[in-house]
């Protein structure tokens, strides 16, 4: 598999009912993959050749080779 970056990102749920979606790459940005995450459940990613872009929605600390943040909006 040929990726453009192969650094990981990890996303830590804050609460129970985060979402974590996946987009596509292309002309047509849709949504490919979705997971649900639980409070205290971590998942660890990377971009792909399909997957351009990550949504989380729900309160969750996302860590980058960028940086941490915390998406808290309610």
């Amino acid at each position: 598999m040929s990726t453009s970056n192969n650094d990981f990102f990890v996303i830590k749920a804050l609460e129970d009912g985060v979402n974590v979606i996946g987009l596509t790459r292309g002309t047509d940005t849709r949504f490919h993959h979705s997971e649900k995450l639980d409070r205290g459940e971590v998942m660890i990613a990377q971009f792909t050749e399909h997957t351009s872009a990550v949504k989380v929605r729900g309160k969750a600390t996302i860590q980058t080779s960028h940086g941490e943040m915390k998406n808290d909006a309610e």
